[in-house]
């Protein structure tokens, strides 16, 4: 029963990363050496600094979002009346695309858009704000689209811890801080942990945003453009190959410090006992 998984799973993700993996040292040019591809992305400062382009875009909007979550989460884990619209209303973004929350920003923060004329008009701003083709409008967007996904996860997890652990506490006298801190941040940390690493993973593969609403030739030339570059602009697979494998290891570097503070934070049940 697991045959068609696996295949699935070896035909869509290993096959090509291993070919991927192969490809990068393989560079085009006669005699050329086996590191040549990565030689010159960490000699080329168009190159690699990519990385830290993205990591400037992913990691800021990864906090935040996760961030947000939470209280969020914990607001619409019981019943209540309008718990369903509210959070149908919070996951929408999801369904819409990055390309069309884009399209949708550049109308909305454009010198003339809705944002701008409205805080003109209500005398809050003396000049529009620049808020497209620079940082700003790549963040709002990776906000938007992730902020739904980070949701949706720790809604999850709050929701398997049993509330009974907070009111016993509450009768030994903790307050509502106390609470968070000594019953439901340990119970969240493994849901903190995958959240974090799954929105993050997210953000860095950023490519439709940065080149509609950012600068793709400078302060948001993030590695995914680079590669595309790599690929269709030069035509060197080889290299585009190596750009991607150093996204991937530099995702993997990330996840891999998030995942060992969490070992190193807290050892314990990763749900709440609930039920």
């Amino acid at each position: 029963m697991i045959v068609p998984g696996v295949l699935v799973i070896v035909g869509l993700f290993v096959y090509p990363f291993i070919y991927g993996f192969i490809s990068s040292f393989n560079p085009q040019g006669e005699n050329a050496e086996w590191l040549a591809n990565y030689q010159r992305f960490f000699s080329e400062p168009r190159l690699y600094e990519t990385v830290g382009k993205t990591l400037w875009l992913a990691l800021p909007v990864t906090i935040l979002n996760v961030g947000l979550a939470v209280p969020f989460a914990f607001m619409l884990r019981t019943p209540s009346r309008g718990q369903r619209l509210l959070s149908t209303l919070l996951v929408i973004p999801m369904t819409l695309g990055t390309v069309l929350v884009a399209e949708g920003l550049m109308l909305y923060l454009a010198p003339n858009g809705w944002l701008n004329r409205s805080l003109l008009e209500l005398g809050l701003l003396g000049s529009p704000l620049r808020l497209l083709n620079n940082y700003w409008g790549v963040a709002l967007s990776l906000l938007i689209t992730g902020f739904p996904f980070a949701f949706m996860m720790m809604l999850s997890y709050t929701t398997g811890i049993d509330p009974t652990l907070a009111r016993a506490a509450a009768t030994l006298g903790a307050s509502p801080m106390e609470q968070f801190r000594r019953i439901y941040l340990p119970l969240l940390v493994p849901g903190l942990t995958i959240t974090f690493c799954l929105t993050f993973v997210q953000a860095f593969a950023v490519f439709p945003s940065a080149v509609l609403l950012g600068a793709p030739a400078g302060a948001t030339r993030v590695i995914s453009i680079a590669a595309y570059e790599m690929a269709y602009e030069e035509y060197n697979w080889s290299m585009a190959s190596t750009v991607a494998m150093v996204m991937g290891a530099t995702q993997l570097v990330i996840v891999g410090i998030v995942l060992g503070l969490r070992q190193f934070s807290y050892r314990g049940p990763v749900v709440g006992g609930k039920g």
